[in-house]
């Protein structure tokens, strides 16, 4: 029933509605096949991340699938073998699986970005290099 409300809504304002595809893909960002989804219980998370101007991250890498959009300023993600991606304002990004990478704001204002994980419970979605959880592994 909720749904069938729903449907008659965007129904009667198809015109006003716009939709488009920031990302769809079973490829990271440096064309790597995204791994197969975890057998548990999902857990998804959802961060809004600021980075200062000038400021690099750490190396680290993450476990899970994750995908986000560059809200304000630019961004660089670097991989462990040097690939090389540049974010703009409006641009999407399928970031790698399980790849050291790191990233770094090269402009001159604070880049903001909204990312999605897809991860599963107790499980981290970030894995700092040299940090305890890498350390055992």
């Amino acid at each position: 029933m909720v749904l069938l409300l729903l449907s008659n809504v965007f129904a009667e304002n198809v015109d006003v509605v716009e939709v488009k595809i920031l990302a769809k893909t079973s490829l990271s960002w440096d064309k790597s096949p995204l791994p197969n989804y975890l057998k548990s219980k999902p857990e998804i998370t959802i961060l809004r991340i600021k980075i200062p101007a000038g400021v690099e991250l750490s190396p680290h890498k993450h476990p899970v699938i994750n995908a986000g959009v560059l809200l304000n300023g630019e961004f660089t993600v670097i991989t462990e073998d040097n690939k090389t991606l540049h974010l703009k304002a409006g641009d999407s990004i399928v970031d790698v699986v399980n790849k050291w990478h790191y990233g770094k704001n090269e402009g001159n204002k604070p880049a903001e970005i909204i990312v999605f994980y897809s991860g599963v419970q107790n499980m981290p979605i970030t894995i700092k290099k040299n940090s305890p959880a890498h350390n055992k592994k």
